[in-house]
């Protein structure tokens, strides 16, 4: 498990969002494009949530949100339970809809034509800078634990850096990573959109 911290400094009340990435499904184990498909944590992801579960528990938390996806949804609820907190979700936190890629075997994807019914890249990044505009507005000045997916917690990591997502690290299963920043910032972050290509993505 690998923690990374980020800080930007600007006027207003800095919201700490600790990004985390739900643990291991079945679906990630057998390589399944899951997409917006509600997922389930296996036994190795359940453990890695309650590995993060311990690391932050002598934490000061205020809130936990998750995407309203069941396999964040259960990451989540393990991490919240010593802090005795309610998870909020939110379809902001939503992993990329991967259209007719969906419930696919990603190593056959490899060189396919994309369908146009993949989420595209632009709106990807709008939902993660919206995601970011309304935790830091909802949570000003408050500890955050965010429970998402792989492609859109990449999406928020390029937008919280004003950079294209080819150029941030994908998080693995239950990677924390921890983000500091304004709403004022929020409101003003841009992305640089690049075409990524399947062969890139991985069972989120």
């Amino acid at each position: 498990m690998v923690f990374y911290i980020f800080r930007c400094n600007f006027a207003g009340m800095e919201t700490t969002i600790i990004l985390v990435r739900h643990g291991e499904t079945v679906d990630n184990a057998r390589q399944i494009m899951q997409g917006q498909t509600q997922g389930e944590l296996n036994e190795r992801g359940r453990e890695q949530a309650l590995q993060v579960a311990r690391r932050l528990a002598g934490e000061s938390l205020d809130a936990v949100v998750a995407s309203d996806l069941h396999r964040a949804i259960q990451t989540a609820r393990i991490i919240a339970e010593p802090h005795s907190l309610e998870v909020a979700t939110t379809p902001l936190l939503r992993e990329r809809d991967w259209g007719s890629f969906t419930g696919r075997y990603i190593p056959e994807l490899k060189g396919e034509v994309w369908p146009d019914d993949i989420e595209s890249e632009e709106a990807l990044l709008q939902r993660a800078r919206q995601f970011l505009i309304h935790i830091t507005t909802t949570y000003p000045g408050q500890r955050v634990v965010a429970v998402g997916h792989g492609i859109i917690n990449k999406a928020i990591l390029a937008v919280y850096a004003g950079c294209a997502m080819r150029q941030v690290q994908r998080m693995m299963n239950a990677e924390v990573r921890v983000l500091t920043t304004t709403a004022e910032r929020a409101a003003s972050a841009t992305a640089v959109a690049a075409a990524t290509t399947p062969a890139a993505a991985s069972a989120e």
